[in-house]
């Protein structure tokens, strides 16, 4: 399906607002095109054709009256007009970027593996803004101007259907223009359009990341990076503007010379004569129409830029809309007892590069279950295949018996909670991000949640307690604070499988110490996975899987691990022995 088209199905989600709008644009186009015909009529039939030599004023005052009721007529109705087509074409623009957010939510999360934040932020706000523009002012313009273009023909053939007929040739040369125009100004509004969304992307990963840029004083490559960018943006923008040059005043301006040649012409030479003698109203008239029909001309001519950019911003919207995203399903199951299988499972981030290859092991509900190995063993891809962030590509994962991939992504998640190595906080409140906005979840059951991780101890000391303000990522909370609050929102949801991905790695020892006590409370009923380079934090667990390149090569319990002299001997060794037998000279 044609941009085009997809536009206009969105636009008539609201056709009510749209019908109204055309309905009252054509009373206030007819009331204002038949003022020149009144002038014709006063000027011919009272002015020029007085054979007493005086002129009866009563008609022309006639007259005149119902030219001024028709100017407010116009006015009015114009006036209605606006509103009814600038509120269909918010409303329409409200509704594609709700379908557009909601959308990016049902998106897999390896589609935003390669895509950075800053361009998708681009299609909501940037691109969605051009396609206003669209609806707001290009369409209004076209529909108006295509209405007074209409309605000026048919006054013309009305009057002299010999000299409207010299002035259709405009058509064409709009037409052809359009046709010429939209050729060049679509390949550079992609250009233009593309180098917005890597500026935003490279903006917004300078902002998260300005205190290693200024830490390493990268401050000034930083800056050649993104002029490089801009100066590129600079060059097609410009291309446009020598596009756009070349219109506008400049075109219309020559079409309505040409126009009024030909017109002198006819009127001048080929018609002045005793069987076709014009009148002077139809005249007035016709010169008043000519003038008129430039107007909604030189306004479609004008948003040709504005309507090119537009279908680029759309087309660029509903590519990121045909995306296949997942189905989102509120379907509620009893809270599972937490008996997680893993059943010779491989796993690629890209065909045939397995990341983890024959995993098998199980844990029944109530164990904790930790993970080790050196960065990039395949730990926290174990983590995401269990939250079905993506899908295993063979073997099979299942949750007391159920194979995961038979349930909806947010049906296994329902029970499930997780802190991660680095969590997020969103703006709002600690309370907000304890409970994330669920009813179910109450103040007292977030009040609950932190003491029960310890969070009093850290957090006693703001001012406002739970309803201490989190700005963005809470950078104004110490890392220690930030994790209490993303464990006790995990706990505040009562999950039957709790994952800790690294989850006392950024905290203090202190911390750390209120954590593991809370934790040994809370584990209880629960299966519980911990992801952890720290070996000291998981001595206590039920069983201890130990991971190389993606395969389990030791399992077991801290003390048969150490007593079995490999991998995890070595380095629980390592850590304790850095403590224990520090290296001198």
């Amino acid at each position: 399906m044609s941009t085009g088209k997809r536009l206009w199905l969105y636009a008539l989600h609201y056709k009510k607002l749209l019908i109204m709008g055309i309905a009252m644009l054509t009373v206030a186009v007819a009331a204002d095109l038949a003022g020149p015909l009144i002038a014709k009529k006063i000027i011919d039939e009272h002015i020029a054709d007085t054979t007493a030599g005086s002129i009866d004023f009563e008609p022309i005052v006639m007259l005149l009256a119902v030219f001024f009721a028709l100017t407010v007529v116009a006015a009015i109705f114009r006036y209605g007009e606006y509103l009814l087509l600038q509120k269909a074409a918010n409303r329409v623009i409200q509704k594609m970027r709700n379908d557009v957010y909601q959308h990016i939510q049902t998106l897999p999360i390896r589609y935003f593996d390669n895509l950075p934040a800053g361009k998708v932020v681009a299609r909501i706000t940037n691109d969605t803004e051009a396609i206003r523009e669209l609806y707001v002012t290009v369409l209004s313009q076209f529909a108006s101007s295509a209405m007074y273009i209409t309605g000026i023909y048919v006054a013309l053939f009305f009057l002299d259907w010999k000299m409207a007929s010299i002035a259709l040739f405009v058509l064409p040369i709009l037409f052809v223009w359009m046709v010429l125009y939209r050729k060049y100004a679509s390949k550079y509004n992609h250009i233009v359009r593309a180098k917005v969304s890597d500026m935003n992307a490279m903006i917004n990963e300078s902002i998260q990341g300005m205190t290693i840029i200024q830490a390493f004083r990268r401050e000034e490559q930083m800056q050649e990076e993104f002029e490089v960018m801009n100066r590129e943006h600079y060059k097609y923008q410009n291309k446009l503007l020598y596009l756009d040059a070349g219109t506008s005043h400049n075109l219309v301006g020559a079409i309505r010379s040409i126009t009024f040649v030909l017109f002198i012409w006819y009127f001048g030479g080929a018609s002045l004569n005793a069987t076709t003698a014009i009148s002077v109203g139809v005249l007035y008239a016709f010169v008043d129409y000519i003038t008129r029909l430039f107007n909604p001309v030189t306004g479609v001519v004008n948003q040709l830029a504005k309507l090119e950019q537009a279908l680029v911003a759309a087309e660029r919207v509903f590519r990121l809309l045909d995306r296949s995203g997942e189905d989102v399903s509120d379907e509620k199951i009893a809270r599972y007892r937490g008996n997680v299988r893993f059943d010779d499972v491989w796993f690629a981030y890209k065909d045939e590069e397995y990341v983890l290859k024959n995993i098998s092991f199980e844990a029944k509900q109530g164990e904790t279950v930790a993970l080790v190995g050196h960065t990039g063993s395949g730990k926290s891809s174990i983590m995401n295949l269990l939250f079905r962030f993506y899908d295993v590509s063979k073997g099979a994962i299942t949750i007391d018996g159920t194979n995961i991939q038979d349930l909806s992504r947010q049906t296994v998640r329902d029970h499930m909670g997780i802190v991660l190595q680095d969590p997020y906080l969103f703006t709002g409140t600690i309370e907000s991000n304890v409970s994330l906005g669920d009813a179910r979840i109450s103040r007292e059951k977030v009040i609950a949640s932190l003491d029960a991780v310890g969070g009093e101890r850290v957090l006693k000391h703001l001012p406002n307690g739970i309803d201490e303000p989190v700005i963005e990522k809470g950078s104004t909370l110490s890392s220690g604070q930030r994790q209490l609050i993303s464990f006790a929102r995990a706990l505040a949801f009562d999950p039957a499988i709790l994952i800790l991905d690294e989850a006392t790695s950024n905290i203090d020892t202190e911390t750390e110490e209120i954590i593991q006590h809370a934790m040994e409370v809370l584990k209880k009923g629960r299966t519980t996975f911990i992801i952890a380079h720290r070996l000291s934090t998981i001595k206590n667990a039920d069983r201890i899987l130990v991971l190389d390149r993606g395969a389990i090569a030791e399992q077991g319990t801290h003390d048969e691990l150490v007593a079995l002299g490999g991998r995890y001997e070595q380095m629980y060794r390592l850590q304790s022995g850095v403590a224990l037998n520090p290296q001198v000279g």
